[in-house]
C-alpha cells in the first residue's frame, strides 16, 4: 500500500536578496532560505551549470514554477525513462528548500510584541497583572512580548482594550 506523502508547496516568493529568498509555503508560513547553505549541501562545484547561482544577479532570476523555485536562465541535463537526455531549467524541490529554511518573523509581529511590552511597562503592570486583566496567561503575554508566539486579533483586542485600557486600531494600507 502506498503512503500518502505530504510534500510542501511554495505559493509565493516574498523577496530575493543576495543569495537568500523568502517564500510562503502552503501552510501559510513565510520562511527564509539561505542558498549558500543549499548550494554547498548539493555539492555545486564550479563545473556545474548551477554554479551560476552564486552570482546574485543570476540567482535573482528565480521564478515560481509548479510550486517550486526554478531558474530558466540555468539548465541541467536529466535522463528520461527512455534513456534520452533532456535539458530542463534548474529547479530545487520545495521539500529540500524547507529543510534549509528558517521561519521569517513578520515585521508586524515584532512591532506588536514590542508595543505590548512598552504599553504594559508604561501602565506599570507586570505580565501577570496584564494577563489577569485580559483573561490570558502570564506565559502567553511573555511569548507575545518576546516574539515567540503569534497573536489572534480577538486576543490582541482583549489585551489592548481590556488589559491595558487602550483602543486597538488596525489598518490595511496599499
Amino acid at each position: 500500500m502506498r503512503k500518502n506523502i505530504k510534500v510542501p508547496r511554495i505559493l509565493k516568493i516574498n523577496w530575493i536578496r543576495d543569495l537568500s529568498v523568502s517564500v510562503v509555503y502552503n501552510n501559510g508560513e513565510s520562511r527564509i532560505i539561505n542558498f549558500r547553505k543549499v548550494l554547498k549541501s548539493l555539492n555545486i562545484t564550479p563545473d556545474s551549470p548551477a554554479y551560476k547561482l552564486y552570482d546574485p544577479k543570476e540567482f535573482s532570476k528565480a521564478q515560481l514554477v509548479d510550486n517550486t523555485l526554478s531558474w530558466s536562465n540555468i539548465f541541467q541535463l536529466i535522463t528520461k525513462k527512455n534513456g534520452k537526455n533532456e535539458q530542463v531549467p534548474f529547479e530545487i524541490g520545495a521539500d529540500v528548500l524547507l529543510k534549509f529554511s528558517k521561519p521569517e518573523k513578520p515585521e508586524l509581529l515584532l512591532d506588536i510584541g514590542k508595543k505590548v511590552k512598552e504599553m504594559r511597562l508604561k501602565s506599570g503592570l507586570t505580565q501577570q497583572e496584564l494577563a489577569i486583566r485580559s483573561g490570558t496567561t502570564r506565559n502567553y503575554i511573555s511569548r507575545i512580548e518576546n516574539e515567540r508566539s503569534d497573536v489572534e486579533l480577538h486576543t490582541l483586542k482583549k489585551i489592548i482594550e481590556t488589559g491595558l485600557g487602550k483602543h486597538l486600531d488596525l489598518q490595511i494600507k496599499e
